[in-house]
C-alpha cells in the first residue's frame, strides 16, 4: 500500500501501498509494492553507509537492548549556518541514488544544506532483532520510526554542532506521513517538512483508491476503464468453469495450471492481474529511472492503447495481452498466482526469507496500525473479486491480528495524528491528481501555515523526483512554489 518508496515489480504482496519514495525501496511484495520498488543496490564510495546506535524499545525505560540504523550523509551543498534537511526512509531499503538526485537536492545547493537520510527500522539493513517473528515486528510501528527520528536528530545535531540549525524533514508515501507527524509530534526538534504523496488519514477499508484509478484511466480515454472492467468480469465469468482453467493458464502464461480452490485462490489472481494497472497508474510517467526502477516506459497511454486495440480481439484478451507486457519488461518467465506460495513466503520469519524486503514488514504495519485495503468494494471501480475480508483475514493468517483489532489500531492511529484533522504548522502536503493515494491525503490548505498543493495531471511523488524537460508546466511550478516556502519558513 501502494505506500514502495515509490515503485513497481511484478511479483506478489497483497495490498499495494505506498511504497515509499524515500525509503526508497519497496521489497518485492505485493501489497506494499505500491510503492517504491528498488532493490536494495551497493552505494557509491562517496556516499557510504554510517551506523547509528538507537533503542529498540523507545518507550520502555527498563528495556535497554539497542541495535545499529543505517544511515548516510551528503555534506557538498552545506554552507556554515544553513539548515539541515533529513530525507526519512520507509518501507523499504534506503536507495543512495537519493543522495546524489532529486528536487530535496536541488534545494539544498540553494539554501546550503546538509542532507541526511535516515533508513527505518526492519526496513533494508537496518535489522532491529534477529528475525522477523511477529513477537519481534511489536517494534516497528510508525511511533518507533519518528522516535528514531528525535533520537537520530538529537545526537547527530550534538555531535556536528547543528543544534541550533533549521532542520526540515522530507518523506513522500508514507515517509511523507512520517514527515508531517514528526513535525506534529516533535515540533521543537523539526523546523519544517514537505509531506509529499502523504496518506495521513488511516481507514481499514480503502476501495477509493481503484475509483482514482478509474478516473486515472478515464484521463487517457474515457473507454479505457470500461474495457478494463469487461475484461474483469469476462475473466470473473471463466473462473467459475474449471474446463476454462487450461486456456486461461496459457492466456496468462501461468507457471502452473490454473488452480482455484478456495476464495484466496480465487482474489489472489486477480488481485495479481489488477495489479499491472494499479501499479502504473500509481508511478504514470513519474521519473524514477535514476533509482534502478524499471517499467517506466510502460505508461497510462501504453495500457489504454492495448485495451482499446481491437486487433488482438476481446478485451479479455487485451487484457491478458497487458499482463504479458508487464511479465516481458520484468523479466518474468511465467507468473506464479499460487496464494499459498504467497503464504509460505509471508509467513518465512528469516532475515533471508523472500518477502524480507519489506513485504513481511508492511503487510504487518497495515495490519496494526493503516489497513489502507484497496477492496473492490464500491461501483464505481474496474475490477471484481478484492473483498474487504480478502485482505483483513490475511493479518489473521500472517500475524495472528484479528478484524477488531484491526479496526482498533487503525482507530488508534488516527487518534494518535489527527487524520486529516492535523494540527501543527510548516508543513507543505504536495499530491498529485493522478495518483490513487491523493484520496487519503491532504489537497486543500488547511491553514496558511499548512498549505496543499494540488497538481493536475501527476502521480505518486512525482514532485520529488529529478526535473526533466518533458515536465507538466503544473509540476514545475509546483517545486518551485514548495521551495518558496521553505525559503520563507527557514526565516521564521
Amino acid at each position: 500500500m501502494a505506500f514502495q518508496t515509490c515503485g513497481l515489480p511484478m511479483c506478489k504482496v497483497t495490498i499495494y501501498f505506498l511504497l515509499s519514495l524515500f525509503a526508497v525501496g519497496e521489497g518485492q511484495y505485493k501489497g506494499f509494492r505500491r510503492f517504491h520498488q528498488v532493490q536494495d543496490t551497493q552505494q557509491r564510495a562517496v556516499f557510504e553507509e554510517q551506523w547509528f546506535t538507537q533503542k529498540l524499545d523507545h518507550f520502555n525505560g527498563a528495556d535497554s537492548r539497542e541495535w545499529k540504523q543505517r544511515y548516510f550523509v551528503n555534506e557538498a551543498f552545506y554552507r556554515p549556518g544553513g539548515p539541515v534537511f533529513l530525507m526519512i526512509g520507509g518501507e523499504g531499503p534506503a536507495n543512495p541514488a537519493w543522495m546524489e538526485s532529486g528536487t530535496w537536492l536541488t534545494y539544498a545547493e540553494k539554501l546550503g544544506a546538509l542532507c541526511l537520510m535516515l533508513e527505518h527500522r526492519f526496513y533494508g539493513r537496518s535489522h532491529p532483532t534477529v528475525d522477523l517473528s511477529t513477537d519481534n515486528l511489536r517494534f516497528l510501528s510508525s511511533r518507533q520510526a519518528l522516535a528514531d527520528l528525535a533520537h537520530f536528530r538529537t545526537v547527530i545535531a550534538e555531535a556536528r554542532g547543528l543544534t541550533n540549525r533549521k532542520w526540515v524533514a522530507f518523506g513522500g508515501s508514507y515517509p511523507g506521513s512520517l514527515a508531517a507527524w514528526f513535525r506534529l509530534k516533535y515540533p521543537h526538534l523539526v523546523h519544517a517538512s514537505v509531506a509529499t504523496s502523504a496518506p495521513v488519514h488511516a481507514t481499514v477499508n480503502f476501495p477509493e483508491y481503484l475509483e482514482v484509478v478509474w478516473r486515472s484511466l478515464a484521463s487517457e480515454n474515457a473507454d479505457c476503464p470500461l474495457q478494463v472492467k469487461q475484461a474483469s468480469d469476462t475473466l470473473v465469468e471463466r473462473l467459475k468453469d474449471p474446463e476454462s482453467y487450461d486456456n486461461i493458464t496459457k492466456d496468462f502464461n501461468l507457471c502452473s495450471k490454473l488452480q482455484i480452490q478456495t476464495m484466496n485462490d480465487f482474489s489472489y489472481f486477480l488481485e495479481m492481474l489488477a495489479g499491472n494497472f494499479m501499479d502504473v497508474v500509481q508511478y504514470n510517467e513519474d521519473n524514477r529511472g535514476f533509482e534502478g526502477v524499471t517499467g517506466g516506459n510502460i505508461t497510462i497511454k501504453v495500457l489504454c492503447g492495448i485495451m482499446g486495440d481491437t486487433s488482438l480481439g476481446e478485451p479479455y484478451a487485451r487484457y491478458a495481452a497487458v499482463a504479458r507486457l508487464m511479465m516481458e519488461t520484468f523479466s518474468m518467465k511465467c507468473l506464479d498466482v499460487s496464494f499459498n506460495t504467497y503464504l509460505r513466503d509471508m509467513t518465512n520469519t528469516s532475515w533471508e526469507g523472500p518477502a524480507a524486503g519489506g513485504g513481511r514488514q508492511w503487510v504487518y504495519q497495515t495490519c496494526t496500525e493503516f489497513g489502507f485495503y484497496q477492496s473492490t468494494s464500491s461501483p464505481n471501480q474496474p475490477f471484481t473479486g478484492l473483498p474487504l475480508l480478502y485482505y483483513v483475514k490475511q493479518c489473521a493468517d500472517f500475524y495472528n491480528v484479528s478484524a477488531e483489532q484491526l479496526a482498533e489500531a487503525v482507530a488508534q492511529t488516527n487518534e494518535y495524528y489527527g487524520g486529516y484533522d492535523i494540527r501543527s504548522s510548516r508543513i507543505v502536503f504536495p499530491n498529485g491528481s493522478i495518483d490513487p493515494w491523493h484520496a487519503l491525503g491532504i489537497t486543500q490548505d488547511i491553514t496558511s501555515s499548512l498549505p496543499a498543493v494540488f497538481i493536475k495531471g501527476t502521480a505518486h511523488c512525482a514532485n520529488m523526483y529529478p526535473a526533466r524537460s518533458e515536465d507538466l508546466p503544473q509540476l514545475a511550478l509546483a517545486r518551485d512554489h514548495i521551495f518558496l516556502l521553505l525559503q520563507q519558513w527557514l526565516k521564521q
